[in-house]
C-alpha cells in the first residue's frame, strides 16, 4: 500500500487525513471513499485472505460515483466515526464500482433481488471470507427508523451472529451459493423462436403502456429504450400503428418533460413521476447512447423533424460535457452538486431575470414553466409539458438556452465519472455511427471514428483481447461478454456508414473471440465473465435486458447479423443455437427482454441483401468515372438514410476492397458491374432479383 496523506482545512484548523487502501485505485467512486475512516479493501486477493486469516466476515459494498443514494450511505455511514470502527474491528470491508466489476456485481445483485425482492444501488452483501452471501440489501441508514434496519444495529448482531453461530451463516451462505448457481449458471431452458412470443410481448406492452404520458407501468419511470426499439422494429415490420403509437407517444413526452436538460441537453436516468417531470438528475453515457438511437431511428421513419432535433442535441451535449481529448466517451455526471440532487439543473424567476433582460426573462420563463412556487424544492425544472407552441428549433429559445446555459455551469458544478468503459462506448460509437449515415453528417462518423481508434489503442492488448474500462493512463480488467458483444455490434455500424472492410473484419474477429470466450459449450448462452477469469461463486449468464441490453440478447443479434453478412454456416450455426436458448428464457414474459426480441425479428422476419458492385476510388475526386460514380453512390447512401430497414444488410464491393471481402463474404465472387456502371445485387426473403443499375425504394 502507497502510503499518501491529505492536509485539509477544516474552520481554520489543519486536518491531516490518512487514506485507505482505495487511494491506489482509479475508479472516482472507490477514490470518493479514499479518506474514509473505513478501512476498505478493493475486491481481490489480499481481502480475502485477511478474512481468513482473521476469521472475520466480509462487508461488501457496490456501487457508483454518480449515484445519490450512494453518496447518501457515504455520508451517513462510512464517514461516520463509530460505523468504521465496527467494521475495522469485526469486518473485512471491500468496496466495488460496479461499472469497472459488473461480473462481481451481477452475481450479487441478482443474490438480493433473489432473497428480497428487490435491488438497486449502494448495494450491501454480508459474506463469509469464501465470498458466499448470507445477508444483502441496498440503502441502509446509520440508525434503525421507520422499519429499516440501521447499520449499527445490523452489524452489531452479526458480529454477535459470527462468533456465538458462525456454522449457521456459513450453511446459510452455501445454501444461497448453491441456488444461485443452479439458476442463473446452469439454466438450460431452450424453446422455440417464433411469432407468438413477440405477439405476446407486444401485448404486455400495450397492457402496461401509459397512454397519457408515455413510457410502461408506474413511477418512477424509466427509458428503457430497447423497448421502443424493438415496438418501433415490429411497427415497420407489421405496419403496426399501435405499436408506433406507443414510441412516439414516449419519445414526445419524455422530451417534453424535465428529464430531458432543455439547457444543457441529454437525458436524466429515470423520472420519480409519471410524466417525466421530476427526474433522478444524473446522466449516464448508456441512457443516451440508447436514447440518441432511438430518435434517430424514429426519425428515420417517420420524418418528424422533432425526433432529429432531439439526437443531434443529445449528440451535442456528449461532444461537449462527455468526450475526452483522446476520443472515448465518460460515463457519467452526478445528480448532485455541492452536496444538494439537481441544484445545477433547476431555476427561480430571479435567477433568470438576473441574467436575461426582462422581456426575454419572461419569455423563458412562460416557455419553461419556471415560476415562483417551483415544481422542485422551491425551484423549477425546465420542461414544456404545459407548453403548447412546440418548436425545437426556436431560433430565439436558443439563444437564450445558451445564455442560461453559460450562467448554470457558472454557478454550480457537478461530479464527472470520466472513466472510459468499452461496452458504454460501443453504444455511443453507435449513435454517431447510425447519425452519420442517416443524417449524412461527416462530423459525426469522425467522432465514431475517434472512439474506435481510442478503443483500440487503450482498451484492447496485443492480442486483440479487451480491457472493462481506461482511465488515467491505465486499462484494467479483462473485458466481459458485453464488451465483446456491443463492441462488435459498433464496428457493424460502422462498417454500415462507411464500407470500409476493416470494420467489418474486427467485428469477425471480436465475434470469434466472443464465442471462445464466453459460449457454454453444455447449456448454450453466453456467459458474463470469460472462461480464463477468476470465478465467482457461480460463473453468471445475463439475459434480462435492464437499463441497457443484456451481453446475451446484443451477441444473438451480432450472430444474426453476421451470419446474413457472411453466410458463414459456423455463424449461423451459434446463432440458431443462441436463439433457442434466448426463447427458453424469454418465454414467461417476453417483454422483459426486449433486444432479445429485437434478434428474433431478424430471424423471423423477411431479410434484404444488398450487395453494391462499383469501380475502385467511386465517389472518389479523380477516381474512375468520377461523375456518374458519385451519382450513383450518392444514390446508395440516400436510400440507406432515407429507409429505415431493421432486417437490410449492405454490401459493397469494389475492385479496391475485392480481395479483404471476398475472405469474408465469398459469396459476391461473381458478383459484377452490368453496363460498366454500379450495379445492384438485392436479394429478399431467400430469392433474388435481376442486378440492376439503379436503386429505388421499390425493392
Amino acid at each position: 500500500m502507497i502510503v499518501t496523506t491529505e492536509h485539509v482545512t477544516n474552520k481554520g484548523q489543519g486536518t491531516t487525513r490518512i487514506p485507505n487502501r482505495l487511494i491506489n485505485e482509479k475508479s472516482p467512486y472507490l477514490l470518493q471513499h479514499a479518506f474514509n475512516p473505513v478501512n476498505w479493501y478493493p475486491w481481490g486477493d489480499e481481502a480475502f485472505a485477511k478474512a481468513k486469516e482473521e476469521n472475520k466476515p466480509i462487508f461488501l459494498s457496490i456501487g457508483y460515483s454518480t449515484c445519490h443514494w450512494c453518496h447518501v450511505m457515504a455520508h451517513e455511514c462510512f464517514e461516520d466515526e463509530e460505523v468504521a470502527s465496527l467494521l475495522n474491528e469485526a469486518f473485512i470491508s471491500i468496496k466495488v464500482d460496479k461499472e469497472e466489476r459488473p461480473d462481481v456485481d451481477t452475481v450479487y445483485m441478482t443474490v438480493c433481488q433473489a432473497t428480497t425482492g428487490h435491488g438497486g444501488w449502494p448495494l450491501t452483501i454480508l459474506m463469509t471470507p469464501g465470498q458466499k452471501p448470507f445477508y444483502a440489501a441496498t440503502y441502509i441508514p446509520k440508525h434503525s427508523r421507520y422499519g429499516i434496519v440501521g447499520l449499527i444495529d445490523l452489524l452489531t448482531q452479526v458480529d454477535l451472529q459470527w462468533h456465538e453461530n458462525q456454522k449457521d451463516l456459513e450453511q446459510t451462505g452455501e445454501q444461497i451459493a448453491s441456488i444461485m448457481k443452479r439458476e442463473f449458471q446452469d439454466r438450460s431452458n431452450h424453446g422455440e423462436v417464433s411469432k407468438d412470443l413477440i405477439s405476446l410481448a407486444v401485448t404486455q406492452f400495450q397492457q402496461s403502456f401509459d397512454h397519457d404520458f408515455g413510457g410502461f407501468g408506474n413511477e418512477p419511470k424509466f427509458p428503457t429504450p430497447h423497448n421502443l426499439m424493438f415496438l418501433l422494429r415490429y411497427a415497420c415490420l407489421e405496419q403496426n400503428e399501435q405499436a408506433l403509437f406507443m414510441v412516439e407517444n414516449t419519445l414526445k413526452h419524455m422530451y417534453r418533460g424535465g428529464i430531458y436538460d432543455h439547457i444543457g441537453y441529454g437525458f436524466s436516468r429515470y423520472s420519480t413521476d409519471a410524466k417525466w417531470l421530476v427526474p433522478h438528475f444524473e446522466k449516464m453515457l448508456y441512457d443516451n447512447a440508447l436514447l440518441c438511437t432511438t430518435y434517430l431511428e424514429t426519425y428515420q421513419y417517420t420524418k418528424n423533424p422533432l425526433y432529429r432535433t432531439v439526437a443531434e442535441q443529445i449528440l451535442k451535449y456528449i461532444k461537449r460535457e462527455m468526450t475526452s481529448p483522446e476520443g472515448g466517451f465518460y460515463c457519467a455526471q452526478d445528480a448532485d452538486s455541492e452536496g444538494v440532487e439537481g441544484k445545477y439543473y433547476v431555476f427561480t424567476p430571479e435567477e433568470v431575470n438576473k441574467v436575461l433582460e426582462n422581456k426575454d426573462g419572461s419569455f423563458f420563463c412562460d416557455y419553461f414553466d419556471i415560476t415562483k412556487e417551483g415544481n422542485f424544492e422551491g425551484a423549477s425544472i425546465p420542461n414544456l409539458i404545459k407548453n403548447t407552441d412546440l418548436k425545437p428549433n426556436n431560433e430565439r429559445i436558443l439563444h437564450l438556452c445558451e445564455k442560461m446555459y453559460q450562467f448554470r455551469q457558472d454557478r454550480s458544478t457537478l461530479h464527472k465519472d470520466d472513466k472510459i468503459l468499452t461496452s458504454w462506448n460501443a453504444l455511443m460509437i453507435i449513435a454517431y455511427a447510425k447519425a452519420a449515415r442517416i443524417l449524412q453528417k461527416e462530423e459525426y462518423i469522425t467522432i465514431a471514428r475517434n472512439a474506435v481508434d481510442f478503443i483500440n489503442a487503450r482498451l484492447m492488448d496485443e492480442n486483440g483481447e479487451l480491457y472493462i474500462r481506461y482511465r488515467d493512463g491505465s486499462a484494467d480488467y479483462p473485458g466481459h461478454l458485453d464488451d465483446y458483444a456491443f463492441l462488435g455490434m459498433a464496428l457493424l455500424e460502422m462498417y454500415d456508414s462507411t464500407f470500409e472492410v476493416d470494420y467489418l473484419k474486427q467485428a469477425i474477429s471480436i465475434t470469434e473471440k466472443m464465442i471462445d470466450k464466453f459460449w457454454d459449450d453444455k447449456n448454450g448462452g453466453f456467459f458474463l465473465n470469460a472462461k480464463d477469469a477468476k470465478q465467482l461463486i457461480y460463473r453468471p449468464k445475463e439475459v434480462y435486458d435492464g437499463a441497457i441490453p443484456s451481453g446475451n440478447s446484443v451477441a444473438s443479434y451480432l450472430l444474426q447479423k453476421l451470419s446474413h453478412i457472411t453466410a458463414n454456416p459456423r455463424f449461423l450455426e451459434y446463432s440458431d443455437q443462441q436463439l433457442r436458448f434466448l426463447a427458453g428464457q424469454v418465454k414467461d414474459y417476453p417483454s422483459g427482454f426486449s433486444f432479445s426480441l429485437i434478434a428474433m425479428l431478424c430471424a423471423l422476419y423477411p431479410s434484404k441483401e444488398i450487395v453494391c458492385v462499383a469501380a475502385e476510388d467511386t465517389g472518389k475526386k479523380g477516381g474512375s468515372q468520377d461523375s456518374d460514380a458519385k451519382i450513383n453512390i450518392s444514390q446508395l447512401t440516400n436510400y440507406l438514410a432515407e429507409n429505415f430497414e431493421p432486417n437490410t444488410v449492405v454490401l459493397l464491393k469494389t475492385e479496391q476492397n475485392e480481395e479483404e471481402l471476398l475472405k469474408i463474404a465469398n459469396y459476391v465472387k461473381d458478383y459484377t458491374m452490368i453496363n460498366d456502371r454500379v450495379t445492384y445485387y438485392l436479394c429478399e426473403n431467400h430469392s433474388c432479383y435481376a442486378p440492376v443499375n439503379e436503386l429505388n425504394n421499390n425493392k
